[in-house]
């Protein structure tokens, strides 16, 4: 009989560890349907455009996972979540998976999310109009601050201020765009947010050459998309999909390149990537068409960050530390073998 039930007790732990695997991928395969949280519109990141259509680096990588799982790269729902929705929405299942946002030990440990891979690298960051004349960040003693609640803003600015013997006055709204417009109607003297959304709001202001950007950079902001926390079999998807896209620019793999490279390279890691050789495809439960479609879909990192935030873009925000590691940057793939 104690066997019986040993052999009954392991069944039943396989049982419970295979549902556990299902999971999202199942979810997203069985609905057909992609369900990405991005953010309430912050160009160069999450925006719909003048026809409704989201556009931005997060909703490109957004497309290139659903190109690899569904072999679709526009079936997307997408939904618009503020800062303090977007942790819940993902550990709850509300969404498959989010848009970029910093990855700190909380939210990593504590908080029922997982981080995939750092896509782009920032720093937060303050803002003020001219007319207030300051130079530096430390001439705003005794100034109110906009911030976001929900972020890691507020407590960024807090120790800034303190680390500088300075008093700042945080005052809190509840998204990117109520802590916007009240900075820019006059409620406070300043508003901080990471430097791209800084950047990427005052490209849209209708004075924005009456906005400046203070030259310290306080704190480090690692944004990284995330997924709910124990599903490793869709964490491990979703991160190689981004590996593959990081390691395609190394390996100069293009949206208009991708089809001959598979047909013509004779490197072998190019050949493993978009499934010439081997069947790599098959690690992450997928085919071994997965990047090639991926990359058609949205092409290589350096394309997706080009469009988004390259000099022909309203942004213009320098590669910097978002370059290849090659090229002095911190992009980095792990091996794809």
């Amino acid at each position: 009989m104690k066997t019986i039930g040993k052999i009954l007790l392991a069944v039943l732990m396989l049982a419970m560890a295979t549902t556990a695997m299902a999971g999202t991928l199942e979810k997203v395969q069985q609905n057909k349907e992609l369900i990405l949280g991005v953010s309430e519109g912050v160009a160069g990141f999450s925006a719909p455009d003048s026809n409704g259509r989201w556009t931005g680096f997060d909703v490109d990588m957004g497309h290139a996972v659903a190109a690899a799982v569904l072999k679709d790269p526009d079936a997307i729902k997408f939904v618009p979540l503020a800062s303090k929705q977007k942790i819940v929405a993902v550990s709850s299942g509300q969404v498959d998976l989010s848009r970029g946002t910093t990855w700190t030990m909380k939210r990593d440990g504590k908080q029922g999310v997982d981080f995939t891979v750092v896509l782009f690298y920032d720093g937060q960051g303050l803002m003020v109009k001219k007319s207030l004349g300051v130079s530096k960040a430390t001439d705003l003693d005794g100034a109110s601050v906009a911030v976001v609640s929900g972020t890691t803003s507020e407590l960024n600015v807090a120790d800034f201020a303190r680390a500088n013997n300075i008093k700042l006055e945080t005052v809190v709204f509840d998204s990117k765009k109520e802590a916007f417009n009240a900075y820019v109607a006059g409620r406070t003297d300043a508003f901080t947010t990471d430097v791209s959304q800084l950047a990427s709001l005052r490209a849209g202001a209708t004075d924005s050459d009456q906005h400046i950007i203070l030259p310290e950079v306080f704190s480090k902001e690692p944004l990284s998309p995330f997924v709910r926390h124990g599903d490793n079999q869709w964490k491990d998807l979703v991160t190689w999909v981004l590996f593959g896209l990081i390691e395609a620019e190394e390996k100069g793999i293009t949206q208009a390149n991708v089809l001959e490279m598979k047909k013509t390279s004779t490197d072998p890691m190019v050949q493993r990537m978009l499934g010439a050789t081997g069947d790599i495809g098959t690690f992450v439960n997928l085919d071994n068409d997965w990047l090639v479609r991926a990359i058609q879909a949205v092409g290589n990192y350096g394309e997706m960050y080009n469009r988004n935030f390259g000099p022909d873009t309203a942004l213009k925000i320098p590669r910097g530390h978002n370059n290849l590691w090659t090229k002095g940057g911190l992009i980095y793939a792990m091996p794809i073998r």
